[in-house]
């Protein structure tokens, strides 16, 4: 992501904050919390989307927008972010993040209609942008390459994935208490909060060599043709039965945009993308491994939480609560990665990893109708989130793994980039393929409970099916294409 050049460039600009000395563990607590705001919103929605559909009247198969339209804006526009932090100043644009962040929450708590809602989650993506860009780069900035920043850099990881489970967890807690709402209503005061609190903690980086232009095309051609292959897929599905010939045209166009991205980045001056860098086979393996994984994670909550309400006639907060021994093993699992990480190869990690996840998604798709949660929801929770937690720290690691100085910031981007973008087209890929039969299945139920029960249930064991052959071709992805390097190894050749 063109971000810092401050990371990429030792000469970058920076100033303390008034009266304060390096203070690396609070400026990595205000970082990590800062691009936990950001994660979590990814997933805090997944509770409450049954609730969300009956109070503003969204259909089923449009209700993966709520989530995906965050998605994409974030994944689209970090690219751009990262450009802007590097010419105005990183810790401004973790200001203008948190603000943005916190007032479109505020818009998403006040929505009335569906509309409000969904445009309200792109500028939370968008705020999202700015601020995951601006944390990240800043916490590489602030820690020197080695040991100190590759456990800075697990950490954040381990957060990263962390948010994910927390916010299922946290969405079915507000939920069920003072409303769903206040999924959106928390992040005002928090993100207010930061933005004044900034200058105090971290200092201001920005390039010392200052861009003269943005290459503002190029990421508009990028999110635009996501956003349109995103809503393309939804109407396949769509209840209102579109013409045939409108949905091809969005794929149509969709391609074209994107192919339109990448001409724009190889003629413009200021690329938001070098493209040589993914000459660099630890960073292409760990990204296109950081898109699957991520297209399953969003995949994994979304359906699940549907699976627990409208199959197995959970309250959000029961729902929420039954994904705390996964917040819980997923945090081990991370822990335990941030460990193994600095004692062998990341790329053995990330393959036990991948395997465990793939066995706990197997169980989850065979959950059936009457499902216990001792007995069949609790195993395949564990064993999923201890996968996650081992997957989401050699993945951050091996972003990094033969990225020269100058191109950390670029490294960044594109690993948060890919982590989005993967979420937002993998959960649309899923709903895609689970919604196919959704109102033939419905019909055939004629109302009766139990069968209507069974007709959702064979819908989202399709969508956990997706979810494990994602994680499938990430694993053969780190089999194949990922170097085995041990920690402290030089860099691979093509990094030169």
């Amino acid at each position: 992501m063109s971000i810092p050049e401050s990371v990429r460039n030792t000469d970058a600009v920076s100033s303390p904050p008034a009266g304060s000395g390096r203070r690396p563990g609070l400026i990595l607590a205000f970082l990590c919390i800062a691009g936990f705001m950001t994660f979590l919103d990814v997933s805090i929605v997944n509770v409450a989307l049954p609730t969300i559909e009956d109070k503003l009247d969204i259909s089923a198969t449009q209700l993966p927008y709520v989530v995906t339209t965050y998605g994409m804006l974030l994944g689209g526009f970090l690219l751009l972010c990262g450009r802007l932090a590097d010419t105005y100043g990183r810790r401004l644009m973790l200001q203008t993040g948190l603000t943005l962040f916190a007032l479109s929450s505020l818009l998403g708590g006040l929505a009335q209609e569906s509309v409000q809602l969904i445009v309200a989650r792109g500028l939370q993506g968008l705020g999202a942008a700015f601020l995951a860009t601006s944390a990240l780069s800043l916490l590489t900035s602030s820690f020197p390459e080695g040991p100190e920043r590759t456990r800075a850099l697990g950490v954040w990881g381990a957060l990263s994935g962390l948010a994910s489970v927390a916010g299922v967890t946290l969405g079915g807690l507000l939920t069920d208490g003072p409303g769903w709402r206040w999924i959106f209503f928390i992040n005002v005061p928090i993100g207010l909060l930061g933005a004044l609190l900034a200058p105090s903690v971290v200092s201001e980086s920005r390039a010392a060599r200052r861009s003269s232009s943005f290459d503002l095309a190029g990421a508009v051609a990028l999110t635009a043709g996501l956003v349109l292959l995103i809503f393309s897929l939804g109407q396949t599905v769509d209840d209102s039965d579109p013409p045939v010939g409108r949905i091809a045209a969005g794929f149509i166009v969709s391609a074209l945009l994107l192919v339109a991205f990448l001409l724009i980045e190889r003629r413009t001056r200021e690329p938001l993308i070098t493209l040589s860098i993914f000459r660099r086979p630890s960073l292409r393996a760990a990204n296109l491994a950081a898109v699957l994984l991520l297209g399953n994670v969003v995949t994994l909550f979304f359906f699940a939480s549907l699976f627990m309400q409208q199959v197995l006639d959970y309250s959000p907060l029961r729902t929420g609560l039954a994904y705390v021994p996964l917040a819980v093993i997923v945090a081990v699992g991370a822990g335990i990665a941030a460990q193994l990480v600095t004692r062998m190869p990341a790329k053995l990690v990330l393959l036990v990893g991948l395997l465990l996840t793939v066995g706990g998604m197997l169980l989850l798709r065979r959950a059936p109708v009457d499902a216990s949660y001792p007995v069949d929801l609790l195993p395949a929770f564990l064993a999923t989130g201890l996968g996650l937690g081992l997957s989401f720290v050699p993945i951050q690691v091996v972003a990094f793994t033969g990225v020269r100085e100058h191109e950390s910031g670029l490294a960044a981007g594109l690993i948060n980039t890919s982590q989005e973008v993967g979420g937002a087209i993998g959960l649309a890929v899923a709903a895609t393929y689970a919604f196919r039969n959704l109102a033939e299945l419905t019909d055939r139920a004629h109302g009766v409970p139990e069968l209507v029960h069974q007709a959702r249930a064979d819908v989202f064991h399709d969508a956990f099916l997706v979810g494990v052959i994602f994680v499938v071709a990430a694993f053969l992805i780190t089999l194949v294409l990922l170097p085995l390097t041990r920690p402290g190894d030089a860099p691979d050749p093509a990094a030169r």
